[in-house]
Parts: structure tokens; C-alpha cells; sequence
């Protein structure tokens, strides 16, 4: 049976290009779910000067289309400014891997998406987010959106995990129905805190759990 798949998705798979993990990453994000099928996290290094993404990496959990996706967004953006890569369309990536099948197209939407968020993430860190606005819970909820349950194969929210947000003075207190001494409890706060603390206007984020 012929593969769905032509030569250059099929290198991009077998042989994908910056797979891994920079541990001291300028700017990171994950998007997908498992539970779907397809997720994808990247990683970036960029120049402070220049804004030159000098270093990309990303870590796929999907299929072929997945893994392709992901290694040619990284060949497309890396020696770009973050604002160049910002203007990298689904379209580009995907007639770059000389097209996918219709039914794998939201593959290449997915790694434009991670590669946008990471970009964010770094420019939220850095204070370069212009129109500034206040923290609501509606931004934190929608942040913790982008945080997997391990026990569900979904988000956090979608898994009834967050029980409460407050946000006061620059704080926010995140309330999680999980007992403390569960097996994931440590790395859910510490990827709930990550997604929150860069946010402009926080200063302090605390994850606290139920009995």
C-alpha cells in the first residue's frame, strides 16, 4: 500500500532536524494533547542583541505528519529574528514539506502554534509584550489550559483539576483538587507556574492542593 506521505515528510520523519531539549531555554511552550494524538514542545535560544532565534529544539509526541511538522518549523525559523519567524504561516511550513495529506494539515497549524507560543513566552519574560493588560481569571484559566493532566491525557482545566484562582496585588494563588503527595502533583505546579509567572503584572504565583 503507498504511503499518504511524499519523500520530504518522509525524511523530515525518519531523520528530523533539532529534536531534543534546551535546558536553559529564552522561550518555551507546549501545545497539543496526547490525548488527541499529537503534541509538541519547543525551545528557544535568542540572541538579547539581534532577537535572532539562534538555537531551536522541539520534542514531538504524534504521528509522522507530527514529527515532520515540528522539524521543518524549527529549519524555517532558526537564523530568523523573532519577529520574522512570528510571521511563519501554517501554509509555509507545510508546502515547505511539499504538502500534507489533507487529514494531517492541522499538524502544521499545531507547529506554528507551539513556535508562536514560545516566541511569546520569551518576549513576556523579557518585557517586550506590548498592549499590556491586566491579569483576569479568564487569562490565568486559559493559561492553564496549556498544562497537562498526566492521570487523563488532558489539560487541567478540561479536567476539573483547578478548583480555585484568586489573583490580588500581583499575586495569584491557584487551588488544585490533587492531594500533595501525588505522584504528578510537583510537576503540574511547576509547568502552572511557569505558564503564569511570565505574565507582566505577576509577581508571585502559588499552586496550592486539597487534602
Amino acid at each position: 500500500m503507498a504511503s499518504p506521505y511524499n519523500d520530504i515528510v518522509l525524511e523530515h520523519f525518519k531523520n528530523p532536524r533539532n529534536t531534543g531539549k534546551i535546558e536553559d531555554a529564552d522561550g518555551k511552550a507546549t501545545e497539543g494533547s496526547p490525548a488527541c494524538g499529537d503534541m509538541v514542545s519547543l525551545y528557544l535560544k535568542v540572541d538579547p542583541e539581534t532577537k535572532i532565534i539562534t538555537d531551536i529544539k522541539f520534542e514531538s509526541y504524534g504521528c509522522a505528519s507530527n514529527i515532520a511538522t515540528g522539524s521543518i518549523i524549527t529549519e524555517l525559523a532558526k537564523g530568523k529574528t523573532i519577529d520574522e519567524a512570528k510571521k511563519i504561516t501554517w501554509k509555509e511550513a507545510s508546502e515547505a514539506l511539499g504538502g500534507l495529506p489533507k487529514i494531517k494539515t492541522h499538524c502544521s497549524v499545531l507547529a506554528v502554534e507551539v513556535l508562536r507560543s514560545a516566541i511569546q513566552n520569551y518576549e513576556e519574560k523579557h518585557g517586550l509584550v506590548i498592549n499590556k493588560e491586566d491579569t483576569t481569571e479568564e487569562i490565568v484559566r486559559a493559561r492553564l489550559k496549556k498544562v497537562m493532566n498526566p492521570i487523563k491525557g488532558l489539560d487541567m482545566v478540561a479536567t476539573h483539576l483547578v478548583k480555585e484562582i484568586v489573583i490580588k496585588d500581583g499575586n495569584v494563588r491557584i487551588v488544585l483538587d490533587l492531594p500533595e503527595n501525588h505522584q504528578f502533583a510537583n510537576a503540574i505546579k511547576e509547568d502552572a507556574i511557569e505558564k503564569i509567572e511570565s505574565l507582566w503584572d505577576i509577581d508571585k504565583v502559588t499552586v496550592e492542593f486539597t487534602d
